[in-house]
């Protein structure tokens, strides 16, 4: 029997709101993220260099988010079974991955391909942890969809497989390259005079003329998922004092959470929180959020470049969705205007213990294909770490202004990884920068109290650490 760690069931279990059997003696960590003995692969060739078992199902299940599930069902799927036709593909969606996914693995007869992606998604790191994730070496080492000279490693952003790995090993695939910034809509702002801010003081300035306007409250955030604020103060923060921030931060160094370029940013966004919030913020969601923004009642929000095809139902059409990059802070700034957080995300992974590993592997391969990535970035209006994906392809306005921000950037993108490495971490600071925003904690009673979190989880044996 197949096991996940007893921190990983009991954190998922408490998330999604499910009941628990009692765990007997052997429910503990399979040890040391030790690679399976996977099932065994068919014969290989150059139309199958991954060994797809042509006559086993696939079974593929999608995280029924922002993205939806079309791009599964009409883009990368046809594009598969037309390769290989006796392929039988099971589909299924879900809002609750770890709540419907969970005992699967646990029982050891997990699907062969997951977005495990939302508010509910899988701890990665207990995931490999336990050996449940199948490696991606030979995925990224065979010919590429489009061209057999070319290496699948090739043909994608380097930064994907950089931030999928744990140990030097890739497990992760995160194939939607997401842009975050301070959204707005292009008509409300033309229409009312306003300009995107490039100094901390304009923007500061602009919040209050808004205000003043009385016509539309000038900020606001997902207040019950606080992930959207604390991802914006750690930006600024990287801004500010440079990259090495948000690495010391993953890598759990002592009073990293207490580095004067944390404090300066969170003291600047506790100020927004204090006096620019639109009205009740903290009992909303990001839905009601991103409604609140398409019907004027609210200026700005931060956000990553999903938001336009999440919304894409609920927006007027004349809207213009559109987004700046943080302000510059400070002359002593450690990175230039332009500077953002761009991140490959939305994450897929194939199980080593399914039965037909080899299957989702080549899933893989074929969603990386420039007309599996192009489709995909026209349907749901994102950009994807297929290089040349968007060639030739009709960008929306927010994708285009997210393109073209990204683009501006070059080397200036900054990441972190405490989400993805150390769960139990990210909810942390989650409750906390919520309390943070609402007033209920001092920066310096926030920054303690994350630290303390960080301290804690370096300090356990059980948790296995990662390192930028």
């Amino acid at each position: 029997m197949t096991h996940l760690s007893r921190r990983e069931l009991l954190r998922s279990a408490v998330l999604a709101g499910i009941a628990l059997p009692v765990l007997s003696a052997c429910a503990t960590p399979s040890g040391g993220g030790a690679s399976p003995a996977a099932p065994a692969a068919g014969a290989t060739s150059a139309a199958n260099p991954l060994g797809l078992v042509d006559g086993k199902p696939l079974e593929i299940w999608i995280f029924d988010g922002g993205f939806g599930d079309g791009y599964a069902t009409d883009v990368h799927e046809p594009l598969l079974k037309a390769r290989f036709p006796k392929l039988e593909i099971k589909h299924n969606t879900t809002k609750e991955i770890a709540k419907t996914l969970q005992p699967r693995f646990a029982g050891g007869n997990p699907p062969e391909f997951v977005n495990n992606s939302g508010a509910n998604a899988m701890d990665f790191g207990a995931l490999i942890q336990d050996g449940q994730l199948a490696d991606l070496t030979p995925l990224y080492a065979a010919p590429s969809w489009d061209d057999p000279a070319v290496t699948v490693r090739d043909t994608i952003d380097p930064a994907a497989i950089e931030l999928g790995s744990y140990d030097g090993k890739p497990y992760v695939l995160p194939y939607a390259n997401t842009v975050w910034g301070i959204w707005y809509s292009r008509k409300l702002f033309e229409a009312e005079g306003w300009q995107p801010p490039k100094t901390w003081q304009e923007f500061l300035d602009l919040c209050e003329t808004i205000k003043k306007s009385g016509k539309t409250a000038p900020f606001t955030y997902a207040g019950k998922h606080p992930f959207y604020i604390y991802e914006t103060i750690l930006t600024l923060a990287a801004k500010i004092g440079g990259k090495d921030v948000l690495k010391n931060i993953d890598n759990l160094e002592d009073g990293a959470w207490k580095a004067e370029p944390i404090i300066q940013a969170a003291t600047a966004f506790a100020e927004i929180g204090a006096k620019y919030l639109l009205q009740g913020t903290a009992g909303l969601d990001h839905v009601q959020t991103q409604t609140a923004h398409n019907k004027g009642q609210v200026a700005m929000l931060p956000c990553g470049s999903w938001l336009e095809n999440e919304q894409k139902d609920s927006t007027p059409a004349d809207f213009g969705y559109a987004m700046f990059p943080l302000p510059d802070f400070g002359s002593a700034d450690a990175l230039p205007y332009g500077t953002l957080h761009a991140q490959p995300g939305e994450e897929y992974v194939v199980p080593a213990k399914s039965a037909n590993p080899q299957a989702g592997l080549e899933y893989m391969r074929a969603m990386l294909s420039k007309e599996g990535a192009g489709k995909f970035m026209e349907l749901v209006s994102t950009l994807t770490i297929v290089k040349g994906a968007g060639e030739g392809r009709t960008l929306k306005p927010g994708l285009e202004s997210a393109s073209t921000a990204l683009a501006a950037a070059g080397d200036n993108a900054v990441w972190f990884l405490l989400r993805k490495w150390y769960v139990e971490m990210h909810d942390e600071v989650a409750a906390a920068t919520g309390q943070l925003m609402n007033g209920k904690l001092t920066v310096d009673q926030w920054a303690g109290r994350v630290q303390k979190k960080a301290d804690s989880i370096k300090n356990d044996s059980s948790v296995k650490k990662f390192k930028r």
